[in-house]
């Protein structure tokens, strides 16, 4: 498979990402090592309006980067591979919930020379499910056989996850389609889809707004607990700003421990940088928030993509960790 960073396969994220990179240029980027705003080290981070990227602004609101020395200033995108251009170019300087798999394929075709700053999220019971409409005639997973699921990207990790999912039960795969997660619930609802592959807060928000049955937990065996995005920067940056990139290691560790402590600063955050409502907040369920990165867990899925045919050589997570 030859991945594409430069095009999702959509007009739409062509355009965004040119949006990206304009935005960025006029925030100041220049490719240069993280510059120094009042005495504090600025970090550009392009993030999502996804759970993954809570630690990311609990950390922010909660000054656990300032109390680090750092500026570090978001950019939303909505997709990760959106800001791939950019962090190539060094017009940012990190990606938060980089989904691993779009970054993984980057980095074995010379695309792009990654390095993970931090873990962002783990796959957790219900985080993500496989919605049908009420009334839909399917019933289980195998009869997804054949039907237009929508996933946001395709060939990546909800397409990688999904047919682990189903060869366990001796199911046929569905034909994918790519479609963003603000648009998946329209498209259910036009029956421009027989079934949508969300995550939270998406997942809550159309079983909500549409009364959408969950077909099957996108994150239950055999992909349980595996990792799904990560904080990541390039080889270049992480080799000229180690004492940054430590500072910010910080206080994401900082952020997990209060979010750890007290669930409710992840779901009174959430509301803040999604579309996802208080009251949406105080229900969905959450991700696994890893402490620290686990080489054993990152590799689990690099196999899982060689198996997939996602890559072509294996890759050693273990080399990749900033550390």
């Amino acid at each position: 498979m030859a991945l594409r960073p430069w095009n999702s396969g959509t007009g739409k994220a062509a355009a965004a990402a040119i949006a990206l990179t304009l935005a960025l240029a006029g925030c100041g980027g220049d490719g240069d090592a993280a510059s120094s705003d009042g005495g504090r080290q600025t970090i550009n981070v392009a993030a999502l309006p996804l759970s993954d990227c809570a630690m990311l602004y609990i950390a922010r609101d909660r000054g656990l980067f300032e109390k680090e020395g750092l500026d570090v200033r978001i950019q939303p995108i909505q997709q990760s591979l959106q800001a791939l251009p950019a962090l190539a170019k060094g017009q940012l300087d990190m990606v938060a919930s980089a989904n691993y798999v779009t970054y993984f394929q980057a980095h074995e075709q010379g695309t792009l020379d990654i390095r993970i700053v931090a873990e962002a999220i783990r796959a957790a019971p219900r985080m993500m499910d496989v919605l049908v409409p009420k009334d839909s005639d399917i019933k289980s997973v195998a009869d997804l056989k054949g039907r237009k699921l929508a996933v946001n990207v395709l060939n990546n990790v909800q397409s990688l996850t999904m047919n682990e999912i189903l060869e366990k039960r001796g199911a046929g795969r569905p034909v994918y389609r790519q479609i963003a997660f603000p648009q998946m619930g329209a498209a259910l609802e036009k029956g421009q889809v027989d079934a949508v592959h969300a995550v939270e807060p998406h997942d809550s928000a159309i079983q909500d707004e549409l009364g959408a049955r969950v077909l099957v937990d996108g994150a239950s065996a055999p992909v349980e607990s595996i990792p799904l995005s990560g904080y990541i920067t390039t080889r270049q940056y992480a080799a000229e700003n180690a004492e940054p990139l430590a500072a910010f290691q910080r206080a994401i560790k900082a952020a997990v421990k209060i979010a750890a402590e007290d669930p409710s600063a992840v779901r009174d955050t959430l509301p803040t940088y999604t579309k996802v409502t208080k009251d949406q907040a105080e229900s969905i369920d959450l991700p696994v928030y890893p402490p620290t990165m686990d080489s054993e867990q990152l590799t689990r899925l690099a196999d899982l993509m060689r198996k997939q045919k996602m890559l072509k050589k294996p890759i050693d997570p273990a080399t990749l960790l900033v550390k």
